[in-house]
This record gives structure tokens, sequence and C-alpha cells, in this order.
């Protein structure tokens, strides 16, 4: 057996382990900010506008095996509420992601709420809090799948009831975001997302003990002016799910062109960010507002480097944000939470 038929094996069994025994990491992405709904659900609507469409696409570890592919779609509408500064954000979050040499393929649909409770009259200045919760279906195919007793006694040793399997997944969060002083570009957000919070059997054998561990995700992030025409963009993520742990941070820088500062056309972003003891992902961002994409290549710094000669995978990004006509007649007179 050579390497990367090894490697391909060991990396489906561990995912199979893991999931059977309920220890599964969940699915993550390096461009974390551009899935804020997989971070906190009370991280949705926190943006400048009332209509956000983001989409991200991953291919993981090509180099070395069979490619891991996940793609996340999510959209948020912003409303206001009553007479106060108070908003209502309604969203939806589908995912969907296809593993290794079995085709292990697994959908995420799951709708979104997350209130936000206005805290200053003088400047946007936020407490939300969120939930998030809907049907997720999980497959494999078994045509595609051996085990050990493979080799030993020519069948895979393995039955299941199904191929596939669906579960109902629940999450909830809260969150603080605040502009800094007077100036509109400087903002800060802290959030606290619990994942997984009906701990969901998520077993093809229908185990009573394959529970998904609960993940609790703390965030953070402040933006601030370098220039009038620049700024930096700082975020961070810490992970923790059962045994397993994960903290990814760094940085955007971004640049505005165009003649109006106050509201550009174009923004170009770059910078990097680092996944602890996984991964250095270095970042290019385009607005050309309202749309943006995003690009990202996850150069591999664990100890799968020597296989995969340091190439873990890349990731697309596109998004849309737009602006209700009539809110923006009323600039000034009314707040609206944003990062």
């Amino acid at each position: 057996m050579n390497t990367r038929i090894a490697l391909s094996a060991l990396l489906t069994a561990a995912c199979l382990a893991g999931t059977l025994e309920g220890r599964a990491q969940d699915l993550h992405f390096s461009q974390f900010f551009e899935t804020p709904l997989l971070r906190n659900p009370a991280m949705a609507g926190l943006f400048t506008g009332d209509i956000r469409v983001q989409g991200v696409y991953r291919d993981q570890w090509n180099s070395i095996t069979t490619a891991y592919r996940t793609t996340s779609l999510s959209g948020e509408y912003k409303m206001p509420i009553g007479k106060a500064d108070d908003f209502l954000t309604a969203g939806l979050q589908v995912l969907y992601d296809q593993a290794g040499t079995v085709a292990w393929k697994t959908t995420h649909l799951l709708p979104a709420v997350n209130y936000h409770k206005s805290l200053s009259k003088e400047v946007p200045r936020y407490l939300s809090i969120g939930f998030m919760g809907g049907p997720v279906q999980t497959r494999l195919d078994r045509s595609k799948m051996q085990t050990a007793s493979s080799y030993t006694t020519g069948s895979d040793g393995e039955t299941f009831p199904s191929n596939g399997h669906t579960y109902l997944d629940m999450s909830t969060g809260i969150s603080f975001n605040t502009q800094l002083n007077s100036n509109p570009d400087n903002n800060v957000f802290v959030g606290v997302g619990y994942h997984h919070i009906n701990r969901p059997r998520r077993s093809f054998y229908n185990s009573a003990g394959a529970e998904l561990n609960p993940k609790l995700v703390v965030s953070g992030g402040v933006k601030f002016s370098v220039t009038e025409w620049s700024y930096f963009n700082i975020q961070g993520d810490f992970t923790k799910q059962g045994q397993y742990q994960q903290a990814i941070m760094g940085f955007l820088w971004g640049l505005k062109l165009g003649q109006d500062l106050e509201d550009p056309r174009y923004l170009i972003h770059g910078g990097a960010f680092v996944r602890v003891n996984d991964a250095v992902v270095p970042v290019i961002k385009l607005d050309y507002r309202p749309f943006s994409v995003s690009f990202s290549y996850d150069v591999n710094i664990s100890k799968l480097k020597t296989s995969s000669l340091g190439r873990g995978g890349f990731e697309l990004g596109i998004s849309f944000i737009g602006k209700n006509k009539r809110r923006e007649e009323m600039k000034g007179v009314i707040f609206c939470p944003k990062y």
C-alpha cells in the first residue's frame, strides 16, 4: 500500500471513528469571517447594510487523498423593531460537505434568528442574542468503503441499518458590538456561541452513546482606521469541542479606492491568518460594492506537511450586501448593528 492510499485510509478511518463515537470535529473554514452563523448565531446581522448573502467553497487535502469539499451558503435580512433602535435579523445557513473516498455527504439546513438590543442613543452599540437550529442529513457510499476485515475475510464486516442518518441540531449565542469613537469605521465586537446544545445523536448504528459533543466558540474582532483611506481588521476565534481545541487569528489591511472615502466603491484587502499548529492562511479580498470576492490558501505547517508538501487547501468566498433605500434616506436618524 503506497503512502497516498495509506493517508487516504487513515483520514477516512479517523473521521468515521470520530463520528461513530460522537467525538467528530465540526466542519470549519479558514475564511471564518465569511461564515458568521457558523461562528455564532448572535453574529447574524453584524454588518453595514440590510441584507447579506455569502457563499464559501473549500477544497482540502487534494494533494494527498480524495479532496474534502465543503460549501457554505448563508443569507441574512435585518429589520427594525418598534420605535427604538432595536433590530431583528432572520437568517438561513446551508452547509454541504463531501469527504474522502467513501463520498461521505453531510447537508445542514439551519434557520436562524437574532435580536439586537440597542444600548445607546449616541452611537451604534448593541447586545445580541441569537438562536439557530434545523435538520442535518449525513450519508455515505457503502460500495466505496473498506474496513480491516476486507483484507482478511473478503467482506467489510460492518452492517448499517441505513446508509443515511438525519438529526436535529441547535445552537445559541450572545454578542456585543459597539462603535469605538466618533469615527464609524472604528468598531469592536465580542461573542460567545454554543453549538449542539441538544447533543444530537450522530451514528449510523443508532447508538445511544454516540452524541455530538457541544462546541464553544469565543470570537472577537476590532476594526480601526490607520488613515482616512486605510484600516486594519483584526479577528480571531477560539473553539473547544470535547478534547479538541482550535485557535485561529489574524488580520486584513483594507485600502479604500475612489473619490468618496466615506462610502468607497472599491476596497482592497490583504492579510493573513494563523490556525495554531495547523496552517498559515494568506488572504486577499476585493470589494466592488455591493459585491466582494475573497481567496485564501492554507499553507500546512502541521505534522502532515511532509506528505502534503505544505498544500492544505484553498477557499473562494463571494458575498453581496444590499441596503434598504428608505432607511438610507434616514441616514443619521437611526443606528443599526454593524462591524
